[in-house]
């Protein structure tokens, strides 16, 4: 009798919590439905991104050099000012572009090449990831077979002879099986996608993706295409979510750590790759190029008196 009652006293605990915790979420949740209706659209896409699973991985993050995961002051501040929306401090009222400046812009202006640096960023670090995961056959921008008259399904296939792809490795899916990656990184708050819902973009993107590659590649190259799509704040679409968390499981056997642990450590890296290529977007020089000095066609020993 006395064991009964301890275990009705449990259960009756456990009821009454979870009606507090309940009770409290919904609570929560009208805050934040009544506080979201007073922010303008690009602030209500900031707050839904940061939201999402990962979005605040480099908050929590232990700063360690060898990792990447360190930011000096200056980063800092421009970090939380990109998080929290804050006006940016330092950068000129006017983009070397002639465009008024402003956090948005800088993250668009094809000037100087930040928008490419952070495509680049995330390519060159998922060809890492997949070789420290044990994956075979890793290529940066790989070729495809040329066409030799098939056709496809879209208009929009792409045909070209010379087309290349982002990244290609062997043993993701399958033992020998190729896959071929192709990655996009998108400013979800420019007005082209605004109007959008935040998981519409992100499907929007990967589907433009399948439509110029997939077809091609599942014919021609015999193989597998996985589209990665991330928005500026780290929030990944569909495909690359099921991606990286294969990748997670491949470099959890590889290292014999657990899954979620694999799991944290690529968002991390990811986090970070991203975070320090949209700080430089901010305060990056967009002038002219500076033309380097070629040595190679000068004679150094003619240069003494």
């Amino acid at each position: 009798a006395v064991v009964s009652t301890q275990s009705t006293g449990t259960v009756d605990l456990r009821v009454a919590k979870h009606k507090v915790l309940t009770a409290k979420r919904a609570k929560q949740q009208t805050e934040l439905e009544t506080a979201s209706a007073e922010l303008d659209p690009r602030q209500k896409r900031l707050h839904e991104e940061l939201c999402q699973r990962g979005a605040s991985t480099w908050v929590t993050t232990l700063p360690l050099a060898e990792h990447g995961f360190l930011l000096n002051k200056g980063e800092f501040h421009d970090a939380m000012a990109l998080r929290y929306d804050f006006p940016i401090e330092g950068i000129s009222h006017t983009c070397m572009c002639g465009k008024p400046n402003s956090m948005e812009h800088c993250l668009s202006c094809p000037l100087g090449g930040y928008v490419h640096l952070r495509h680049n960023q995330i390519r060159d670090l998922t060809a890492n990831m997949l070789s420290e995961a044990g994956c075979r056959d890793i290529t940066i921008e790989p070729h495809l077979l040329p066409i030799t008259g098939e056709k496809f399904k879209y208009k929009s296939a792409n045909t070209d002879d010379q087309a290349r792809l982002d990244v290609s490795a062997r043993d993701v899916w399958a033992d020998m099986d190729k896959t071929f990656l192709d990655i996009r990184v998108f400013n979800s708050r420019a007005d082209t996608n605004i109007k959008k819902s935040l998981k519409s973009a992100l499907a929007s993107h990967e589907n433009e993706k399948k439509r110029v590659y997939n077809e091609r590649i599942l014919e021609v190259e015999k193989a597998s295409f996985t589209p990665i799509v991330f928005s500026t704040t780290g929030t990944m679409g569909r495909e690359a979510e099921r991606f990286y968390h294969r990748l997670a499981v491949l470099l959890s056997g590889k290292t014999k750590q657990s899954i979620p642990d694999a799991v944290r450590y690529i968002r991390q890296r990811l986090s970070f790759c991203l975070l320090k290529t949209l700080i430089v977007s901010l305060r990056g020089y967009r002038g002219k190029r500076i033309t380097p000095f070629n040595a190679n066609n000068v004679d150094i020993n003619l240069l003494y008196m």
